[in-house]
């Protein structure tokens, strides 16, 4: 059963556009044509009354604080790698427990234009209308957990793949922003600024190196390193298989509360099966950019048997701070975990396996996966 929450958000809530601004949202508009299906001009009206709102702001954060970002530099990150539903996010939770970082919090990625000045005074009436967990799975999720700077890029830049979940009949135009392989140089530099602004943000609110983690980063280690050359990189993997079945379940769950067209012509096992093999052709090809001891690599199998053990290892490949300082808050977090369920699926058909071990064959490989 759904809860209020999930129902509001999934009839009105203006889902990843919640922060963009009113000459934004017009932009987008137009390169759209305008195409909102009527069963979302609710959101389509709640985006535009926020929009406004954001415009405000947005004009007094520059205001007041863009002299002191643009003097800032920002200290190389450590970026979390791995596909969606590799366990990325539980990495990340686990490498935010330490205070010598700093992570984006969900608020920050939604209103990226203006957290500095809205955070404090309007994020209690955010939290109210969140849902305590994520659609697609039982993780929890509140204002200040750790979450993805590429939700930033949805109001900023639109440089991003995730408008594709916003606007479905546009999905070529949006995904070639994936690894931006194909993308014209124009498009590369836009993203590289609206990237690099929020970075600043984060630098002055927090004082504090940054833990980075989306998974469209795992196709985009070139890119990373030209603009942060000392950034430091761990990609977590998972079973292949478990990963498509997972990713299918929270394309089908988790679309409906942000989009503003009908998705009913997807196909989702196409799209799925195309962007991972995208994303890790060219994580394979790129990752023998990244400076020796600044790359480690993780399985989740093996975090979930032996958390501890291995972030000992992570910490010690990475040369990050020591370790035995954040394992107590480690230890006290993992217990909190002891009753979480895991979302099961139906076992897949012999020609989607098939087709998978076909296409993602090197990913089993390398990993040493059964195909």
């Amino acid at each position: 059963m759904s809860s209020w929450r999930e129902r509001f958000l999934i009839g009105c809530g203006p889902g990843v556009l919640a922060g963009i601004t009113l000459k934004d949202w017009l932009k987008l508009l137009r390169e759209n044509r305008f195409s909102v299906d009527s069963a979302y001009l609710p959101r389509a009206v709640s985006i535009s009354f926020a929009a406004v709102t954001n415009s405000i702001f947005r004009w007094y954060e520059e205001c007041r604080y863009g002299r002191s970002w643009n003097d800032l530099n920002v200290p190389p990150p450590l970026f979390v790698l791995g596909h969606w539903r590799s366990g990325t996010t539980h990495l990340h939770y686990l490498l935010a427990l330490d205070d010598h970082f700093a992570c984006p919090n969900f608020y920050q990625v939604i209103y990226p234009h203006t957290f500095l000045s809205t955070e404090h005074w309007f994020s209690g009436l955010t939290a109210f209308l969140l849902p305590e967990h994520r659609a697609y799975d039982n993780v929890r999720q509140d204002l200040k957990v750790p979450c993805e700077d590429e939700f930033a890029m949805c109001v900023s830049g639109f440089m991003t793949s995730y408008l594709t979940g916003v606007f479905p009949r546009r999905a070529a135009h949006y995904d070639q922003f994936l690894s931006f392989r194909n993308a014209p140089p124009q498009a590369i530099d836009e993203w590289k600024l609206s990237l690099r602004l929020f970075l600043k943000k984060l630098m002055l609110r927090y004082g504090k190196p940054l833990i980075l983690k989306s998974p469209p980063h795992t196709c985009r280690i070139k890119l990373l390193l030209d603009m942060l050359p000392d950034a430091r990189f761990v990609h977590i993997h998972r079973d292949p298989y478990i990963v498509f079945q997972s990713m299918v379940h929270t394309y089908t769950t988790g679309l409906p509360f942000g989009r503003l067209q009908r998705t009913n012509e997807v196909d989702w096992t196409e799209r799925v099966i195309r962007q991972y093999k995208e994303i890790y052709d060219a994580f394979f090809e790129e990752r023998g950019l990244i400076t020796a001891g600044h790359f480690h690599e993780i399985g989740f199998e093996e975090l979930e048997k032996d958390p501890l053990g291995e972030m000992r290892k992570l910490y010690e490949a990475l040369g990050l701070p020591e370790f035995g300082n954040v394992e107590p808050t480690l230890r006290t977090y993992l217990h909190s975990l002891r009753d979480y369920r895991k979302n099961t699926f139906p076992e897949l058909t012999s020609d989607v396996r098939r087709r998978i071990a076909g296409e993602w064959g090197r990913c089993f490989e390398e990993w040493g996966y059964p195909a």
